[in-house]
């Protein structure tokens, strides 16, 4: 089946997992940290503050998530995601009237828990349970939503706090985010249900069984494998945040480096389109360790560079990276593990990648302050990413023979 003829063939479904992951950019690093020098300023806040602020409050979203994410198991997207986007628009909102800097965290943890965390979490875990032979394509379709707003909403959002306050701002993504509601529920008027999908499709894990959350968490592949899957939101988010110290060290302007971001959507929508018809053809576990390759090639590239231009190269690199992890990292918990309490399973990941996110930030913050510079930090993050790459080399060739055949059909109506 041509990627063209998948996508007109499943598109209400597709369309809808595409739309919560791009309105999850409102709970993600690349989205609050535009408005960082605003609220540092507003409330007298160090980088160590900031840091820890943002960290706090990401680490309880993460704790919330072990939960939360379970959801999934039991209830349909058309039910949770209006309530989910609900959250999220009041979460906003509460940032455009954040009173002081304690508050702060409270608005961060709604912030990270709505968007970063339920939204993407809910249209991953459905697209991982609705398609089985083209979970890799079906995954890359609505992964595309994350590289679409980390292009825009960063450029957009700066370009317009020229004409509003970083506070009015935030009202309007309030805005956008009830205004999703509607359409997501017509989008998903004939919805599958989990109960349904899981008792009469469900594709089994590793030995040819259904693995439980409990079980798969003292499994050694998951310890293996999950230093690397965290490795790109903790130091991604990093660099993300400090993008305003970072500009600031490099003497650019942010506006212009945030006008970078598109090209990091080209590298980002190319390898995620690629890295579903991989999955497809090779499965998640050929594929993973060598996911976090260009991570490392852009963040030695960022630390070297002294030009926008070669920054730019070093974007293209990081999207690649950035748009074959959706897709890959999706596709391996179902593959290892199976479909039947893939909820459950991918809200522990989950929670261990929020919590990845908040020391990413935090770390890099205190560093800063310690005297070290970002590019040293970057070096060192790179370093980071090539180690946990071996390390899940031979977790996933040893758990290669475990797995059970590949599907050969897929289900594409409800």
């Amino acid at each position: 089946m041509s990627y063209i003829h998948f996508i007109i063939q499943n598109a209400r479904w597709l369309l809808a997992g595409f739309l919560l992951c791009l309105t999850s950019s409102y709970g993600q690093t690349f989205f609050i940290s535009v408005f960082a020098g605003e609220i540092r300023a507003e409330f007298g806040l160090s980088h160590t503050a900031w840091g820890w602020i943002y960290a706090i409050g990401t680490m309880v979203s993460a704790a919330t998530m072990v939960w939360a994410g379970t959801l999934t198991d039991r209830f349909r997207v058309r039910q949770l995601a209006p309530a989910v986007l609900v959250g999220l628009a009041l979460a906003c909102l509460s940032m455009s009237f954040v009173p002081n800097a304690m508050a702060l965290v409270g608005v961060i943890f709604a912030l990270r828990l709505f968007g970063q965390g339920m939204s993407g979490h809910i249209a991953m875990v459905a697209m991982a349970r609705w398609f089985h032979a083209t979970r890799g394509r079906a995954l890359s379709v609505a992964s595309l939503g994350f590289a679409v707003g980390n292009a825009i909403y960063p450029l957009i959002f700066v370009a317009l706090m020229a004409y509003f306050s970083w506070r009015e701002l935030w009202v309007l993504a309030a805005g956008l985010a009830v205004f999703l509601i509607p359409m997501i529920m017509w989008l998903l008027r004939t919805e599958r249900t989990p109960q349904s999908i899981s008792k009469s499709h469900a594709s089994l894990g590793m030995n040819g069984v259904h693995w439980t959350r409990h079980r798969m968490l003292k499994h050694w592949l998951f310890w293996m494998a999950i230093p690397l899957i965290v490795g790109p939101p903790a130091w991604a988010t990093a660099l993300f945040f400090q993008q305003v110290p970072l500009v600031e060290a490099k003497g650019w302007a942010l506006l212009d480096f945030v006008a970078l971001f598109p090209i990091l959507t080209l590298g980002s929508v190319t390898f995620n389109v690629a890295a579903g018809a991989a999955v497809d053809k090779w499965g998640a576990g050929r594929l993973l360790p060598f996911m976090i390759v260009p991570f490392a090639v852009s963040f030695m590239m960022i630390a070297a560079s002294d030009t926008l231009l070669m920054a730019g190269v070093a974007m293209v690199f990081l999207g690649m990276g950035m748009g074959s992890q959706g897709t890959i990292v999706g596709a391996f918990w179902a593959e290892h593990y199976g479909t039947q309490f893939i909820g459950s399973i991918k809200a522990a990941a989950m929670a261990i990648v929020v919590l990845g996110s908040a020391i990413g930030p935090a770390v890099s913050g205190s560093m800063l302050d310690a005297g070290i510079t970002f590019d040293t930090q970057l070096i060192v993050y790179a370093v980071y990413f090539l180690s946990t790459g071996v390390l899940a080399y031979f977790g996933t060739r040893s758990a290669r023979a475990l797995l059970p055949a590949s599907p050969k059909v897929d289900v594409i109506s409800a």
